[in-house]
């Protein structure tokens, strides 16, 4: 047996990890071994150094449950998140650009008809947001969903907090010609969680930890790949510095400041509202999928 030395080791733990049962297990773990010795050496990572890292994980995974996330938090503050999505998500140009989904999108949404109000009393400017759903042909799209979510004026998810009905979420569905109508409030930017391991980690650096204000959506329409993306109001703070790295230039959409009057959905909104227009492009289904 030949001695397992410092110059054989990353072969050798490779080859082992080459012999797993499913192939693509057996791509992805010898490849992930060789960087991660590559690593490793690269830096000359010092004993202490990896039991603090090791520490850090475990206090990672004590602080996540059912309402947080921490693993995927740290991926996305190191851009891995984002990464797997542009690696996954290669579209058409003509498509709306996939984003990361985030720790907070809950299933289940109630359904909500064209223009209704998902915000629900939850104080904030009253937003409209509307548009079409077509295919990249420009083809329009019937019966997409549109799965909406965003943060309350203090920054916080339902997810976050203690309560026993949908907040701030809901589904909307396009019509015959793919017209949709979204009734939310304003979002605000907003802090990700800093009382854990990332917040500590990112404390020891510059890096922003603020979000710019967003509303998600997933949509998913007959036919077509299902898009997790935000929408970001035109001038908002941190589009440079978004902790997450969702931003893309064409997300970026003006809210428009109304008088009290008429509103998209055919009703009237008593006091100053917002009004924001997107079309949502859809990249046709990949029949491999």
């Amino acid at each position: 047996m030949e001695p397992i030395t410092e110059r054989n080791i990353t072969d050798v733990a490779a080859q082992r990890w080459s012999t797993a049962h499913e192939p693509r297990l057996a791509e992805i773990m010898p490849t992930l071994v060789r960087y991660l010795h590559d690593f490793a050496r690269t830096v000359e990572l010092t004993e202490s150094e990896w039991s603090t890292a090791v520490e850090w994980l475990t206090r990672a995974g004590q602080i996540s449950d059912d309402k947080r996330e921490e693993f995927i938090l740290a991926s996305d503050v190191l851009g891995l998140s984002m990464l797997v999505v542009d690696v996954n998500h290669r579209f058409d140009p003509a498509a709306t650009p996939a984003t990361v989904l985030g720790p907070f999108h809950v299933d289940g949404s109630p359904a909500f008809d064209f223009g209704a109000d998902m915000s629900d009393g939850v104080p904030g400017m009253p937003l409209f947001i509307v548009g079409t759903v077509r295919r990249v042909d420009g083809t329009p799209v019937a019966d997409a969903v549109l799965d909406v979510w965003q943060a309350d004026a203090e920054g916080a998810y339902e997810a976050q907090l203690d309560v026993d009905e949908a907040r701030l979420r809901g589904k909307y569905t396009s019509t015959s010609t793919g017209a949709y109508c979204v009734r939310t409030i304003a979002p605000v930017g907003y802090s990700i969680p800093m009382d854990g391991p990332v917040g500590e980690l990112i404390s020891h650096t510059d890096i922003s930890h603020y979000r710019p204000a967003h509303v998600h959506f997933l949509v998913d329409g007959p036919g077509c790949e299902p898009l997790v993306t935000h929408l970001f109001p035109k001038g908002a703070q941190f589009l440079d510095s978004d902790a997450v790295f969702g931003v893309k230039s064409r997300l970026i959409v003006d809210f428009e400041r109304r008088a009290p009057g008429p509103t998209p959905d055919g009703g009237v909104c008593k006091v100053p509202w917002l009004f924001a227009r997107y079309d949502f492009v859809l990249q046709p289904r990949n029949p491999n999928h």
